[in-house]
C-alpha cells in the first residue's frame, strides 16, 4: 500500500462544499485536517481590493493521508466538481503513518 498526502488550498467560501465531498466518500478520505491559511498568487482576478492591498488572501487548506489510487480517484472527482483556477493541490509521498494508541 502506497500512501500519499494530498494538500488542497482553496478560497474560504469553498470550505463547506469541499468538506461535504470528503464526508460523502469515506472510501477515499476516511479522515482529513482543515487549516486556515493565507496565500499569494500572481493571478489577481478574484482578489478583493483589501486583498490586493495586503498582497495575500484568506485560504483554507485540507490535508489528507490516503492510498495513492484513492488520491487519484478523489482528485479526478474534485477536478470535475470544482473546475476553478483558485483551487490548488499537490501530492507528497508519506514514508510512515500511524497513531500513538
Amino acid at each position: 500500500m502506497t500512501l500519499v498526502k494530498l494538500s488542497l488550498a482553496a478560497p474560504l467560501h469553498l470550505e463547506e462544499e469541499l468538506v461535504e465531498q470528503f464526508l460523502e466518500r469515506p472510501e477515499w478520505a476516511s479522515g482529513f485536517t482543515l487549516l486556515k491559511a493565507e496565500g499569494y498568487s500572481r493571478h489577481h482576478e478574484t482578489l478583493s481590493a483589501q486583498e490586493l492591498v495586503r498582497g495575500r488572501t484568506q485560504r483554507m487548506m485540507v490535508q489528507i493521508v490516503l492510498e495513492a489510487d484513492n488520491a487519484q480517484a478523489l482528485l479526478a472527482h474534485l477536478k470535475h466538481r470544482f473546475p476553478k483556477r483558485d483551487v490548488a493541490w499537490w501530492l507528497e509521498p508519506v514514508i510512515q503513518f500511524g497513531r500513538f494508541a
